[in-house]
C-alpha cells in the first residue's frame, strides 16, 4: 500500500476545487486532521503494518465527497447531499478507489467504514475487520472535530459569535443527556448552546482508550469549554458541571490505554 502515492492522488483531485474556499480549506485540514488521529490510534491499538497504513487511507479518503457537496450546495447539510453516500460513489461507482489502491481485497472494509463513520448507530452484524476500522475512522473523525471546534470560525461552525452564544440557555433535556453520558443527536438541539455541548458529548460514542488519550494530550474539553465567555448565569454553571463530567469520563476511558 503506497500511501505516498495515495496522497499524491487525493491533492491532485482537489486541483479542482478552490482552495481559497474558507469551506474547502477547512476540510482539507481536516482531512489531514484525521488522517493524523488515524495514525496515533492505530499505534497504540499497535497494529499490523497493512492494518496501520489501511487505517490512514481510510482517514484520507473518508470525506472526499465533501468537496463534491460544497461544490454543489456550499453547505454541509447532508439533507442536500449526503457527503459519505457521495464519498462511495466516488470511489466505488467511479472506480476511482483503482487510483488510490492497488489492491481489491481491502475494498469491501474501505465502503464498509466510509458509508458509517458518520451515522448515529453502526450495524450490528459488521465483518470483524469492517468493524474495526469503521470505529477507528470514527474516533478519528470526532477527535479532529474536536480541533476544528477549538481553532475554527465561530460564526462558521454554530451562526452566532462566541460573545451571543455566551448569552444562550442550554435546555434540560440536552444538560441531563450529557450529564448522564448519551451522545446527542441533531435533533434533540434546541439552541446554539446545545450545539455547543453536542460537540463535546462527541466524548461518549468514542471506542477505543487511545482516543481519551488524545483528547487528554490535547487538552481540548477545557480548550472548547473555555472558550465561550458565559454571560448566562445558569449557562455558566451548567458549562462548568459539563467540564467536570467531560474529564472525569475522559480520564476514566483514558486509563485502559496501558491496561
Amino acid at each position: 500500500m503506497d500511501l505516498k502515492k495515495a496522497d499524491e492522488v487525493f491533492r491532485d483531485y482537489l486541483k479542482q476545487y478552490d482552495a481559497e474556499d474558507d469551506k474547502i480549506r477547512l476540510k482539507i485540514a481536516h482531512t489531514y486532521g484525521v488522517v493524523t488521529a488515524c495514525k496515533y490510534i492505530a499505534k497504540n491499538m499497535q497494529l499490523q503494518e497493512e492494518d496501520a497504513k489501511l487505517a490512514e487511507l481510510i482517514g484520507l479518503l473518508h470525506d472526499i465527497g465533501r468537496f463534491e457537496q460544497l461544490r454543489i450546495y456550499h453547505s454541509f447539510d447532508d439533507s442536500l447531499m449526503p457527503h459519505a453516500q457521495c464519498s462511495i460513489d466516488i470511489l466505488f461507482k467511479q472506480n476511482m478507489i483503482e487510483q488510490f489502491l492497488e489492491e481489491r481485497h481491502l475494498d469491501e472494509i474501505i465502503y464498509l467504514a466510509i458509508k458509517y463513520h458518520g451515522v448515529y448507530q453502526m450495524p450490528d452484524d459488521m465483518p470483524k475487520r469492517g468493524d474495526m476500522h469503521t470505529k477507528i475512522i470514527r474516533d478519528a473523525d470526532k477527535l479532529d472535530n474536536f480541533r476544528v471546534k477549538h481553532v475554527s470560525n465561530m460564526v462558521t461552525m454554530v451562526d452566532v459569535d462566541e460573545k451571543e452564544l455566551g448569552t444562550e440557555p442550554i435546555t434540560e433535556e440536552i444538560y441531563e443527556k450529557f450529564l448522564n453520558h448519551t451522545p446527542i443527536l441533531n435533533s434533540e438541539r434546541k439552541t446554539h448552546m446545545d450545539m455547543w455541548v453536542s460537540y463535546l458529548g462527541y466524548i461518549f460514542d468514542l471506542n477505543y482508550p487511545a482516543s481519551f488519550q488524545y483528547i487528554k494530550e490535547k487538552d481540548y474539553i477545557n480548550k472548547i469549554v473555555d472558550r465561550v465567555p458565559y454571560t448566562n448565569p445558569d449557562t455558566k454553571e451548567k458549562m462548568e458541571q459539563i467540564r467536570k463530567t467531560a474529564q472525569q469520563y475522559v480520564d476514566q476511558m483514558a486509563e485502559q490505554v496501558n491496561k
